[in-house]
């Protein structure tokens, strides 16, 4: 078994994570997709970039019509992101630069093409069967009112067998049966086998959708789900998948040090206390769990403080939180409405947000050079949710072009033509050009990350609001029983004149707009527009 880069057990809680998007990071051998190589090459960037661990969404054998997330053999690579070999070489070059690796496991549904379903759907009788989710359904009519996150029902009628399987996505996404003991014996070996070769962790998708009702009642209509905190009670957040958890977290805990972050899908996002219900209180759960609100904010300093409070007061006194601000799912934060306009400096402004709070951060690829949405034609549309309901909806694949590092052709990706097309909005937003640009935004990523890493109190301390101007300043302290830190956020495009309850005596550590090191002493201060600016408050000792 391959050794941790380091120790720890709760390594984690002080780590900066980066997901990468395998397709879209790094192309090694010119056919356009990106691979495990790819990343390999780009290590050395992230070293100096300071991040701790990268994600990986699925790299696992797949048909690809959903991008890897329609699993077909959990125990290969997909050929296009190479083989066995190359991820045993990505997990040691990594670990040589003291970054932990976590991959992306699917375990709600596979691919209808995977070996299970295909023996599942020849007989009812198939040993298989009871590995998914079937069902008689009344005549010319579906099991139950199920429907599908994607749209439609979420019953398809398999021919062969005279019965409908269930899908929480697409219909070529089967539900797998988590009620069977031999399916989840299955996976626990799965995850030893990646954790053997030395990996630090899964990120476990859509985790509470794993068990479905086991009467098949009909779904309440939504808004009364939502109205009575239901949260569509017969096909998500089922008592069973605690427990599930609760095992998946034994087989990690066999293990040193590694760490589960879970995707807890909600309506509405903002469900806090829900999410928070899977995380490690006084039984070992998980260790993280995306707080996607933020994603969803109005650009408010106001909105932002009340989801960052609820959040952390949801929260279980064991627990730790974790912060997002872009995944490959949703919209890139600089391509959200709220920072269209004056977008760079409203990135710095979220950037520091982001790596001052407390919690875990996540980083999606190129959100350190604030790379956009893309506009993608249709005819290079990928994603079968833009196939599906364009022109409404163009998909995901917007937030998923390839990652910009250079001048060169296809802005360094790839000597080929990319999978998806290159989105070129500004010829200056690269790797290469912002590494050189003093004011960058990748250069104030850097900083951030540093001066992070550099801080137990940023790392490790506790989180209060400071109550300045609500509406266009957010503020807040981070604190140890031996340091105090400030941080200071102004939401507006205006100078904002800021009176302190008390008088502020400290030391610049990072911003925007004033000089490092320099020294503040004040009641009252002069806010420029969209400042960002982190102080050491100065002790009495």
């Amino acid at each position: 078994m391959m050794s941790n880069p380091t120790e720890g057990e709760d390594w984690w809680k002080s780590a900066v994570i980066y997901q990468i998007y395998p397709a879209s990071f790094n192309d090694s051998d010119g056919d356009g997709f990106g691979d495990l190589r790819g990343i390999v090459q780009k290590l050395d960037y992230l070293t100096w970039l300071g991040v701790d661990a990268i994600w990986l969404s699925p790299i696992f054998q797949s048909p690809m019509f959903d991008m890897g997330y329609d699993v077909s053999d959990y125990l290969a690579i997909h050929p296009s992101f190479g083989n066995l070999e190359d991820f045993k070489e990505l997990v040691s070059e990594a670990h040589k630069r003291k970054i932990r690796i976590i991959l992306d496991l699917v375990l709600n549904h596979t691919s209808i093409e995977h070996p299970w379903f295909q023996e599942s759907r020849l007989s009812e009788n198939n040993p298989k069967r009871d590995w998914y989710i079937w069902r008689n359904g009344p005549t010319l009519r579906k099991p139950n009112n199920w429907k599908s996150l994607y749209g439609g029902s979420g019953w398809t009628y398999d021919k062969a067998t005279r019965q409908y399987y269930f899908h929480t996505f697409f219909r070529q996404q089967p539900d797998l049966n988590w009620r069977n003991p031999e399916l989840r014996s299955y996976f626990f070996s799965v995850m030893r086998f990646w954790l053997d070769l030395g990996i630090d962790g899964f990120r476990l998708d859509a985790i509470n959708v794993l068990v479905k009702d086991p009467e098949f009642r009909d779904a309440q209509p939504s808004l009364l789900a939502q109205l009575l905190g239901k949260e569509n009670y017969v096909t998500r957040n089922q008592p069973e998948t605690y427990q599930i958890i609760l095992e998946l977290r034994e087989v990690a805990d066999e293990y040193k040090g590694i760490m589960l972050v879970g995707e807890i899908y909600t309506l509405p996002p903002g469900n806090h206390r829900l999410v928070a219900s899977y995380l490690t209180n006084t039984v070992n759960l998980l260790h993280l769990a995306f707080n996607f609100s933020l994603i969803f904010s109005r650009w408010s300093a106001k909105r932002f403080s009340s989801i960052i409070g609820k959040w952390m007061d949801s929260i279980p006194v064991e627990a730790w939180p974790c912060n997002v601000l872009s995944n490959h799912d949703l919209n890139r934060s600089i391509g959200s409405d709220w920072l269209k306009s004056s977008s760079d400096d409203k990135a710095k402004v979220m950037a520091t947000l982001l790596l001052t709070l407390k919690g875990t951060p996540f980083i999606y690829y190129g959100e350190e050079i604030a790379m956009r949405n893309a506009w993608i034609p249709k005819r290079k549309i990928k994603d079968p949710l833009g196939k599906r309901f364009w022109p409404i909806y163009q998909g995901r694949d917007c937030s998923r072009t390839p990652m910009r590092w250079n001048n060169s052709k296809n802005e360094g990706f790839s000597t080929g033509e990319p999978w998806l097309p290159v989105y070129s909005d500004n010829t200056e937003r690269n790797v290469l050009n912002q590494m050189n640009y003093n004011n960058s935004i990748l250069l104030f990523y850097h900083k951030l990350l540093a001066l992070r890493k550099s801080s137990l109190c940023l790392l490790y301390g506790e989180w209060n609001a400071c109550i300045i101007d609500g509406k266009n300043v957010l503020a807040y302290y981070r604190y140890t029983l031996e340091e105090k830190i400030l941080i200071i956020l102004n939401f507006s495009n205006r100078q904002r004149h800021i009176h302190l309850k008390d008088e502020l005596d400290g030391c610049i550590l990072i911003s925007t707009h004033r000089r490092a090191d320099e020294q503040i002493k004040a009641t009252f201060i002069v806010l420029f527009p969209y400042e960002s600016t982190v102080i050491l408050i100065r002790t009495n000792d």
